[in-house]
């Protein structure tokens, strides 16, 4: 299969141009694949912080219709599966899913671990850390976001609290979308780097061989014509065509060495002299 010159020239190019871009590429769509996702974790981060602030004032009130029905509100938005709020003892007290309010969430679950960890949880954590991503029960993968409700001061100094300063979290934030949009986007950025990939293979490849065989090959091929004619005494005439130096300077040596042989072959059909 490789024993031609072609083959064993094509061949090699051909396995590390594809190796170099696939290799390229995997390292692009992860490079992407996590600024991605990292943008789609602070769109969340970003919408769980404004629906805070947007219950800060039915809180402070202790409105908790108002504050239901921001939730319920929420909870309707297209792709948004799950937002609830619960205490710092983790008891669910809105939801939009109202079947869960009474209930304590599971602190050894995704997304509860990273504050509740050590025996004092942590009060503060990175966005990328309050994200998390599970299946739920539907089958759906989620890109959930837990942000903390801190203590403020407008907070313990309000006559509804009897919280005190000391305290430096009410209560958390939990919102969870659906990341079928991240995915198809993913999938989408995945088969156009695979129609590139194959596009620049191909462009390539393409390239290279014909490179090859208008500078390598038919120089090659009309040097081994040449040389055989002129082994079978058939001297060519014509002039040798552009190509490689090396190549050009190889056809030159032969084509003196012919004329030596031919000469030589003369001289022997003449016999030795005087005979």
């Amino acid at each position: 299969m490789l024993k031609s010159l072609t083959a064993r020239a094509i061949v090699p190019v051909a396995v590390a141009v594809t190796g170099f871009v696939v290799v390229c590429c995997i390292i692009l769509y992860s490079i992407m694949k996590t600024d991605m996702t990292s943008d789609a974790i602070k769109y969340e981060t970003n919408q769980a912080h404004t629906i805070v602030k947007s219950t800060r004032y039915a809180m402070l009130h202790d409105d908790r219709d108002s504050l239901l029905n921001i939730i319920d509100n929420v909870g309707t938005q297209d792709g948004v599966e799950h937002v609830r709020i619960f205490n710092k003892k983790g008891l669910i007290m809105f939801s939009e899913h109202h079947e869960e309010v009474g209930r304590f969430v599971d602190k050894s679950a995704a997304g509860c671990r990273e504050c509740h960890s050590s025996p004092v949880p942590s009060a503060t954590l990175g966005d990328m850390k309050q994200a998390r991503r599970f299946t739920n029960d539907k089958g759906t993968e989620i890109l959930a976001i837990t942000a903390p409700i801190y203590n403020e001061p407008d907070c313990y100094r309000a006559a509804c609290h009897v919280h005190t300063s000391s305290q430096k979290v009410l209560g958390t934030l939990d919102i969870g979308l659906s990341a079928a949009p991240l995915l198809k986007n993913l999938a989408v950025m995945r088969n156009r780097m695979i129609i590139f990939s194959i596009m620049v293979l191909i462009v390539t490849i393409g390239g290279v061989a014909s490179l090859l065989r208008r500078n390598v090959f038919l120089p090659i091929k009309f040097l081994v014509d040449f040389t055989e004619r002129a082994l079978q005494g058939q001297l060519p005439d014509q002039e040798f065509p552009p190509c490689g130096r090396e190549i050009e300077k190889l056809a030159g040596n032969v084509r003196v060495m012919a004329h030596d042989l031919r000469k030589a072959r003369e001289e022997i059909a003449k016999g030795p002299k005087g005979e």
